[in-house]
């Protein structure tokens, strides 16, 4: 399961769905599936999220095992 840190990152900016959409070159609705776990995604995408925020692709992403 992937759980991100985005929305947290995102509000400390002031930042909202779309303005990261538009900074990362995806649809406003990959980001609120992203927040609420429901899409994985590819890595280039990890990385750019990460690049916006300035961090790691570890600090914003973590994969826990489904139980």
């Amino acid at each position: 399961m992937l759980e991100t840190k985005i929305r947290a990152l995102r509000l400390e900016r002031g930042m909202d769905q779309a303005e990261l959409a538009r900074l990362v070159g995806v649809r406003r609705e990959t980001i609120g599936r992203l927040e609420k776990g429901q899409y994985n995604p590819s890595l280039k995408l990890a990385m750019d999220i990460a690049k916006v925020f300035g961090r790691t692709v570890e600090e914003v992403f973590a994969f826990r095992e489904e139980e």
